[in-house]
């Protein structure tokens, strides 16, 4: 007979006063998982999830963007990025378009329905945002924002 119980508000305070829990590197992935959660959930009725919906809007953005700088810019592992490109192209979001500087690079463009679907999975991605952080103030969320990408795009010892 398992004694196991699901967790409680309490079981979660009594957790809360661990060292770990002020440790920000595990803050900013409990919070990265929270989001995470949300958002796949309202991604979901585009065909999307936070990583392919990264990489359409980055398709999307007029950059063509290489699959290798899709995999630096996002932090993600290269044979990631071409699951993620292949499944957004058998979805007819994106094409593969070679590289005119680099003819073994594959440049990653947005397809007009992957515009259109970005559109539409924008605003979710955007509700999303506003759920996982309704605790904020709007004044918050701005420094939020601000220290994020200062720390996000920061180089450490002269590592991107």
């Amino acid at each position: 007979m398992s004694t196991h119980q699901p967790p409680t508000a309490h079981g979660l305070e009594r957790l809360m006063s661990s060292p770990l829990a002020s440790e920000i590197e595990f803050l900013t992935a409990r919070a990265r998982a929270l989001g995470s959660v949300v958002a796949n959930a309202r991604l979901q009725e585009h065909g999307l999830r936070v990583r392919s919906y990264a990489v359409l809007s980055l398709a999307c953005g007029g950059l063509e963007p290489t699959q290798r700088q899709l995999a630096e810019f996002l932090r993600l592992d290269p044979s990631q990025i071409v699951s993620i490109v292949d499944g957004l192209e058998a979805a007819g979001l994106v094409r593969r378009r070679t590289d005119p500087n680099d003819r073994r690079s594959k440049i990653i463009v947005a397809t007009a329905e992957g515009e259109t679907v970005r559109e539409r999975a924008a605003v979710a991605a955007a509700h999303s945002e506003d759920v996982a952080l309704a605790t904020l103030s709007a004044v918050e969320r701005r420094q939020l924002r601000a220290l994020l990408t200062k720390v996000a795009f920061a180089t450490v010892d002269g590592e991107a």
